[in-house]
C-alpha cells in the first residue's frame, strides 16, 4: 500500500477514537449539544475545523496538497443543508459519527448509515438531471472567505479565529447553567 492509503487509513482510525472518546458517537449526547445543554461535541468539531484549517494551510504553502474549489450554487448548497440538517435530526449523527458510531455496533447508525448509503446511489443516479435544474441557475462561481478580504488569507483567518473564539464562549456559557 502507498503511503498516503496508510496516511488516510492512520488519520481516520485516529480520528474514530477521538469522536468517540469525546462521545460524539451517541446521539444522545449529540441532542444534548443542539440543544445547547452541553458544549463538548461543539468545542471538539471547532477545535477539529481549526486544526484541519492549519493544516489545509501548511499542506498548500508546503506544495505537498492541493485544494479544489467547486463553484458555489446557492440553491443546490440550501437544498444539500436541509436534507443534512433533516438526516442528523433523525438519527442524531451526522456522516462521520455515524461511521463511527456503527463501529460501536450501534444499530441505530447501522440503519442510518444504510440510509446513506442508498441516498448516495440514489443521488448519484439522478445527479446530472438536478445539475441543470438546481446548480447551474444559482452559480456563483468559486467563492472562498480569502476573495471576500480581496485575496488576504491573514484576513480570512483572523475572521475565522475571531469566529472560533466567539464560539467557545459561547459554549462555556451552556456549561454554566
Amino acid at each position: 500500500m502507498s503511503a498516503q492509503i496508510w496516511l488516510g487509513l492512520v488519520s481516520g482510525i485516529a480520528f474514530g477514537f477521538v469522536i468517540q472518546r469525546v462521545g460524539a458517537t451517541n446521539a444522545d449526547k449529540m441532542a444534548r449539544a443542539h440543544l445547547m445543554i452541553e458544549g463538548g461535541i461543539p468545542k471538539f468539531m471547532l477545535l477539529a475545523v481549526m486544526v484541519s484549517a492549519v493544516g489545509l494551510v501548511g499542506l498548500q504553502a508546503s506544495d505537498v496538497g492541493r485544494t479544489l474549489i467547486i463553484p458555489t450554487s446557492l440553491v443546490a448548497t440550501g437544498i444539500a443543508g436541509i436534507l443534512f440538517g433533516i438526516g442528523w435530526g433523525l438519527c442524531g449523527y451526522c456522516p462521520g459519527t455515524t461511521w463511527a458510531a456503527a463501529g460501536e455496533g450501534r444499530m441505530d447508525a447501522i440503519l442510518a448509515l444504510l440510509g446513506g448509503l442508498a441516498g448516495t446511489a440514489v443521488f448519484a443516479q439522478v445527479h446530472e438531471i438536478l445539475i441543470p435544474l438546481l446548480y447551474a441557475p444559482t452559480n456563483a462561481g468559486q467563492i472562498t472567505l480569502a476573495d471576500w478580504f480581496g485575496s488576504s488569507l491573514a484576513a480570512a483567518a483572523v475572521l475565522v479565529a475571531v469566529f472560533a473564539v466567539c464560539i467557545w464562549g459561547i459554549s462555556r456559557l451552556w456549561e454554566r447553567d
